[in-house]
């Protein structure tokens, strides 16, 4: 008698990241942006099989958000830590990087899935916006179009001016209404690029690619 063998899903973890850094990582790399004294993750959305939940850790020191996260949100600390938990994001290496540098843990590639790399891999554009365009998805599941203006103001220095007393960094009490706004657009990311991973669902990529990306 044949037997059937059921291979239970892994379960994924949908995270995307805001932080802030004085290096333009445009100029200087992923790697140098996360080594600057002054980076730090914001907010981190995610999701594993409800809605969207968004942390705010802002101001928080490394293992004051560390605490935090184990205790408040314990279902996002323990999926990010299991390696039966495969990570997914948009160019998942920014947030698998980011998020290992800043809590000082060992993110393996193996363990992500990179939703850009997936859309590339069918000849779709490489930013989220374009992709969730491309694939024609509903407004309410695309990229919030708002988001430039906001890392603009909340990820980048500022320029130190007689009105904003001199300042060179924004903070959220600084504009408390953008800042919601930023909660909400960090919110949004995740529901676009799990639309966009849910349309391509049925042509996964190939172990050779996902391989390559691991390496």
């Amino acid at each position: 008698m044949s037997m059937i063998c059921y291979v239970k899903p892994m379960k994924t973890l949908a995270i995307d990241i805001e932080t802030y850094s004085s290096v333009d990582i445009k100029e200087a790399g992923v790697y140098a942006y996360v080594d600057a004294p002054d980076f730090e993750i914001l907010l981190i959305a995610y999701r594993f099989d409800n809605e969207v939940t968004v942390i705010d850790i802002h101001g928080y020191h490394r293992e004051a958000a560390i605490n935090y996260l184990e205790t408040f949100y314990p279902d996002f600390w323990e999926g990010l830590n299991d390696p039966e938990v495969i990570k997914t994001a948009f160019n998942a290496n920014f947030e698998r990087t980011a998020l290992a540098r800043y809590f000082n843990r060992s993110m393996p590639p193996e363990q992500w899935k990179c939703t850009a790399v997936h859309a590339a891999t069918l000849g779709l554009p490489r930013s989220l916006g374009d992709v969730g365009t491309a694939l024609h998805l509903p407004q309410d599941k695309q990229k919030d179009k708002i988001g430039k203006s906001l890392i603009d103001y909340f990820c980048k220095p500022c320029k130190p001016t007689k009105k904003n007393g001199g300042r060179t960094r924004n903070l959220p009490e600084h504009d408390k209404e953008k800042w919601e706004l930023f909660i909400e657009y960090n919110r949004q990311d995740v529901i676009a690029e799990q639309a966009i991973l849910e349309r391509l669902r049925p042509y996964p990529v190939t172990e050779e690619e996902q391989k390559l990306w691991n390496f």
